[in-house]
């Protein structure tokens, strides 16, 4: 099996740094974020922080500082951490920004958090704004990170220079034989006790998952049960969304991206229908689609070389192009 194939898939290490964890009885949470610390430099990028409408906002930030901006948006239950091995192939060109939307890695949430898609493309809005970051800005989603790059892309068409689309969620006709033909069933993502985090990665969110060692699958899957409060109250309003809206209002957004668009999607992905992704392309303006064959929900994970090759291609391609919609100078 190819290297492609053996990527960690819950925390995105290397697997040089794999082989030098060392067995342990319980969970060692520190030497876990150490390692992941490891990675980002690898990767390119450095730990940040910022206030976000009284929310305390870690991201990872790198590349030139004069290059073309790229922010990253992670999906359900993800981190920032879920795009490194994307990332080290981009900050040798493009500035990157990848955020930890509040409730997931290391961006905490109030309890009065709405989790609705809308508030956070709106937290995500304030993030870009905060940081300055808003013009010819390059947006790229996975999973619920695709749709909440479809709404900001859709509301902020003016300032968006390019758009990437990975398995990315949204109400669609046809999804195929996955989980979201029904909604009550995506409860099965969500990691309660020790055990699930290994039956997630295997039977749903990817196709051939990698065998972890046993220490860091059970440091992952403890940082997703500490994150279970905030998780179960975004799949509840995920759940609920998923009544109100219909594909027609879904390409509603779709169809108001101006900005060239890059659909990636894996054949065998078990939570979104590869099904979804022509139904993408059809709404959109200037697509560009990637199927992958033998690849579950998470590309970016499962076939980062690729993804990332393929990402810059359009990049350099995209950015080339001015904005049409962009302020005159």
């Amino acid at each position: 099996m190819n290297c492609l194939k053996k990527t960690l898939a819950a925390c995105l290490l290397p697997l040089a740094l794999l082989a030098a964890v060392p067995a342990m009885a319980a969970p060692n949470l520190p030497l876990f974020n150490s390692i992941l610390n490891q990675e980002r430099a690898w990767a390119g990028l450095q730990t940040k922080t910022v206030m976000v409408d009284g929310i305390n906002a870690s991201y990872s930030e790198g590349g030139p500082a004069d290059a073309p901006k790229v922010l990253l948006i992670h999906g359900f239950s993800g981190s920032r951490d879920n795009w490194n091995r994307v990332a080290h192939q981009l900050t040798k060109r493009y500035h990157v920004y990848v955020l930890d939307l509040p409730g997931h890695g290391d961006t905490s949430a109030p309890d009065s958090f709405d989790f609705q898609l809308a508030n956070l493309m709106e937290f995500t809005r304030k993030f870009v704004t905060t940081l300055g970051i808003e013009k010819n800005l390059n947006v790229a989603g996975h999973s619920m990170g695709g749709s909440i790059a479809v709404l900001y892309s859709a509301m902020y068409f003016l300032e968006v220079h390019s758009v990437l689309l990975v398995d990315s969620a949204g109400v669609y006709a046809n999804t195929g034989k996955s989980l979201m033909n029904d909604p009550k069933s995506l409860a099965n993502l969500l990691v309660r006790k020790p055990g699930d985090l290994k039956k997630l990665l295997t039977q749903y969110a990817m196709y051939d998952a990698p065998l972890l060692p046993d220490e860091i699958l059970e440091a992952q899957e403890k940082v997703q049960m500490d994150h279970l409060k905030w998780h179960e109250k975004l799949m509840a309003t995920l759940q609920e969304q998923m009544k109100w809206y219909t594909p027609d209002t879904f390409q509603l957004a779709v169809r108001s991206i101006e900005a060239p668009t890059m659909v990636i999607w894996g054949e065998k992905d078990a939570i979104i229908g590869v099904e979804a992704a022509e139904e993408l392309r059809k709404g959109l303006k200037k697509p560009e689609l990637l199927i992958l064959k033998d690849v579950g929900h998470t590309p970016i994970l499962e076939a980062d070389q690729i993804v990332s090759a393929a990402y810059l291609r359009f990049l350099d391609k995209s950015v080339a192009i001015p904005n049409p919609f962009a302020p005159k100078p």
